[in-house]
């Protein structure tokens, strides 16, 4: 980290789809404790701080700022990541920064998650007298009224009490004019890429309302309001927020649906999916969204490859039945019956004789039944 760059804390693998991660004023991205785990597991995800809060540099903004100028210092921060293009979600303040992003720098946000936020922040007056306050007299009070605007009656994170006490006064005033002058109303329709919105039903700050609106006027956007969340949703009610980004990030099922047709071929797929019933559901859910919608969708390894290497595991642990419909799998991705007995021979040296000898037989029971098909 340097002085001119944004604190942040990333995780997940190096070559996973970037995703960022913004706070809330007030708070560090500790907000996002609970979820950017969970979320690292297929995505390389980045929090960051806001200055003055967590440990940024309090010098990074000053009076007068606006909500422009943290959306260039995120880029900063992208730029020397080497994120060219990322998925982004954001909480209150940190939301307002992904929408700017997304009408400004559209080629940089994937995806767009907005939550506990606003397009407008009730106008400019409140948020001139906070600060104002702030730089009069510091954080005390606000500390001292942290719960009731964050969360419902009865919880609390320690954490981020702290985190918003330690944070520095004049770096959270100058966050507080680029609320005041933040106002997106207008400009909502332009905002072009996909977006959820998620609202917590019992936020005095960000009411549902807010997000309805930017809901209605985004072309496209999805809305999703969670009972018994406040404003801070990520930290209250962390399971429904991940279940609601997952399936945000990862996208409908329908694509991996397109390519498990395409490969395996619609006859196979018509009989799975008139099998499936109320117990199964979330199984062909998962198969069609992560196997064939992540797995065999990531253009690194072509269908070929996919084949022959899911040949070869089939084999060494003797799921022959699925060996079969792979082998019809495989004829659909190109391979040619001398380049399939290739790939078995090679599981003789590396799988066994035995397992071979099996998989040889059902290979050609399989190619003999399309010789006689196509006949």
């Amino acid at each position: 980290m340097t002085d001119s760059l944004l604190h942040h804390h990333a995780e997940g693998p190096a070559s996973g789809p970037p995703l960022l991660l913004g706070p809330s004023l007030g708070a560090s991205h500790a907000v996002w404790g609970q979820i950017a785990p969970e979320l690292s597991v297929t995505h390389r995800v980045v929090r960051w701080d806001l200055p003055g809060h967590g440990g940024s540099a309090a010098d990074l903004i000053g009076p007068g700022a606006t909500v422009g100028d943290l959306a260039d210092l995120v880029l900063a921060l992208a730029d020397s990541l080497g994120l060219e293009r990322f998925a982004y979600a954001g909480v209150s303040l940190g939301g307002a920064v992904g929408m700017h992003l997304a009408l400004h720098h559209p080629h940089r946000v994937s995806s767009l998650a907005v939550i506990c936020s606003s397009a407008h922040f009730n106008g400019s007056r409140p948020w001139e007298e906070r600060a104002a306050l702030v730089r009069r007299e510091g954080l005390a009070e606000l500390v001292r009224t942290a719960d009731a605007r964050w969360f419902t009656p009865g919880f609390t994170v320690p954490e981020l009490i702290a985190d918003h006490r330690a944070a520095d006064p004049e770096a959270y005033a100058a966050c507080c004019d680029a609320l005041a002058a933040f106002d997106l109303r207008e400009r909502l329709p332009e905002i072009a890429v996909r977006t959820l919105l998620i609202a917590g039903r019992q936020d005095p700050a960000t009411p549902p309302a807010h997000l309805r609106e930017i809901a209605d006027a985004v072309p496209d956007a999805t809305l999703v309001e969670l009972s018994g969340a406040s404003h801070l949703a990520p930290a209250q009610c962390p399971e429904a927020v991940l279940t609601a980004l997952r399936a945000h990030l990862d996208g409908p099922a329908k694509r991996g649906m397109e390519v498990r047709r395409e490969v395996l071929g619609d006859a196979h797929v018509d009989r799975a999916q008139s099998r499936q019933n109320a117990f199964t559901a979330r199984y062909q859910d998962f198969i069609s969204r992560y196997a064939w919608g992540e797995i065999w969708t990531d253009p690194t390894l072509d269908r070929r490859e996919r084949s022959m290497i899911t040949l070869t595991a089939l084999v060494a642990h003797g799921h022959y039945d699925e060996l079969a419909m792979h082998v019809r799998a495989a004829r659909r991705n190109g391979l040619t019956p001398e380049e399939i007995g290739a790939v078995l021979l090679q599981t003789a040296v590396y799988c066994g004789v035995p397992a071979a000898n099996s998989a040889f037989a059902t290979a050609q029971r399989v190619l003999a039944e399309e010789d006689e098909a196509a006949g």
